[in-house]
């Protein structure tokens, strides 16, 4: 390499196009797109193979797109810092380009020694905004009018060349190990990584997939084709948020004009696209709450929550939720499907995390982890809000208390979710799949269900008491 040249860093931005940096750095001069596999993130607490995975996927794609504008993705591992040093040492670092990144506590640390590391090489580190969050932000007046207004500029054009410096070797896209356990992955089920999935899945979604969004997305079962399913090609760039907002807001102006059918004329629900961008909007509200508050990660929104749970959980409660089999059908085929897929819609996300908050009494930090590594969509700022919220200790959110019975009579009436995904279940009968428990032996027997365990605890005891603490610390609060 003997041309001085402009790094471009890729993380959780991998596409070409709406990327900021990479159009800035080209401007600049020869361009080394970068991509670092780093140890210390691959072992993480919240990282597993599954993000691994699609990242990888990802990978493969922008290599492609970028070969194919002339340029090339190089790929390291390492930690950032070393590996940047390693690109200095040949004195040919001219710059370092990367978007703005509001990640955990481990993200936040490696960025400041990546700063201080510029700093010393009196190399220029330039990070340009992803999302429509605002750094150092006092406070949050006025932030939903400047969120609009970055939303709506033009994003940014997908080069048409990548120069390169030549010499150097592109290095494999796979990491250098997968990390955690993949055992229970059903690869089949689980979305593949890159930015030609994320449009299709979107193109998808108001071609007609998304005609029920709003009546079915609860649903466990109908959901999983209803939903956006965006969500993991937002966690990872392969699509911006910027793009998917515009594009849904042209599609949604489209399918009004044509009377909220589709192409093919499937009727689509009038609120179903509106109800899609709300949730749009509501993306960089949660981000913005853990740039502007980083300690969240580990503590409580309101500190008079603090001490509420045991700070250590119940062990054989934890490892009942986390493996699906608490007795309460819906609470583990809800656990199955998402260990399988890495994906379940936020009603259901919502009940689980209730569960465990309310039902076993477990702080919203001892499963924090286990549920960062299930969800392929893992995005931290949204994470650690949604844990809170769900537990009830953020102070200003409303208490909601799942009860899973009624949400499994509601949600999955004929138990189709749940028979896929607790098999020993399949041959319950009716109604009565949702409280196995009342089965006589006999029934038990001829159903096959008696390996099935006994509900872990009883909802209405645990609610009343779970009540009676929350009502409790909040107005020793007051």
């Amino acid at each position: 390499m003997t041309e001085r040249v402009q790094v471009v860093w890729f993380k959780r931005d991998l596409r070409l196009r709406d990327h900021g940096p990479l159009t800035s750095a080209l401007a600049a001069g020869p361009v080394l797109p970068l991509f670092i596999w780093e140890p210390s993130l691959l072992r993480a607490a919240d990282w597993d193979a599954l993000h691994s995975r699609f990242i990888g996927q990802s990978l493969v794609e922008l290599r492609a797109g970028l070969r194919e504008l002339g340029g090339e993705l190089i790929v390291r591992s390492g930690e950032v810092v070393e590996v940047l040093e390693s690109l200095h040492a040949s004195g040919n670092l001219a710059a370092l380009w990367s978007h703005e990144e509001t990640g955990n506590a481990l993200t936040y640390t490696r960025d400041r020694a990546v700063a201080a590391w510029a700093r010393s090489r009196q190399v220029s580190w330039v990070e340009l905004p992803q999302h429509g969050v605002i750094r150092r932000l006092r406070d949050r007046n006025g932030w939903a009018a400047r969120w609009e207004k970055q939303m709506h500029l033009p994003a940014h054009p997908t080069p048409e060349r990548v120069r390169v410096p030549q010499g150097l070797d592109p290095g494999p896209l796979r990491p250098p190990y997968l990390g955690c356990d993949e055992v229970v992955r059903d690869r089949a089920l689980v979305q593949r990584g890159g930015e030609v999935l994320a449009w299709e899945t979107l193109q998808s979604f108001f071609a007609g997939r998304g005609a029920r969004y709003t009546r079915a997305m609860s649903s466990p079962l109908d959901g999983a084709t209803a939903c956006s399913r965006l969500s993991p090609y937002l966690a990872w760039g392969c699509l911006s948020i910027r793009e998917a907002l515009q594009a849904s807001e042209a599609a949604t102006a489209a399918l009004a004009d044509r009377g909220y059918r589709t192409e093919n004329g499937v009727p689509f629900l009038r609120a179903s696209p509106r109800s899609l961008l709300g949730r749009l909007h509501w993306h960089c509200h949660f981000i913005q709450k853990l740039e502007s508050e980083p300690a969240i990660e580990h503590r409580c929104f309101h500190r008079a929550y603090e001490a509420l749970r045991p700070a250590e959980a119940d062990p054989v409660r934890l490892l009942a939720w986390c493996e699906g089999r608490t007795g309460y059908p819906l609470v583990d085929a809800c656990m199955r499907s998402l260990r399988s897929t890495g994906w379940l819609n936020f009603r259901m996300r919502a009940m689980l995390v209730s569960f465990a908050a309310y039902d076993l009494w477990l702080d919203w930090r001892t499963f924090r982890d286990y549920l960062a590594r299930q969800f392929l969509d893992y995005e931290p700022g949204i994470h650690f809000s949604q844990l809170q919220m769900q537990s009830g200790v953020t102070g200003i959110n409303a208490i909601r208390i799942y009860n899973p019975v009624k949400q499994g009579l509601d949600q999955d009436p004929t138990g189709d979710f749940i028979r896929r995904w607790v098999p020993e279940l399949a041959s319950v009968p009716g109604p009565a799949i949702h409280t196995p428990w009342r089965l006589s032996p006999l029934e038990q027997k001829e159903t096959g269900s008696s390996s099935y365990p006994a509900p872990i605890v009883d909802h209405s005891t645990a609610m009343r008491a779970a009540k009676v603490q929350i009502t409790g610390c909040a107005n020793f609060f007051l």
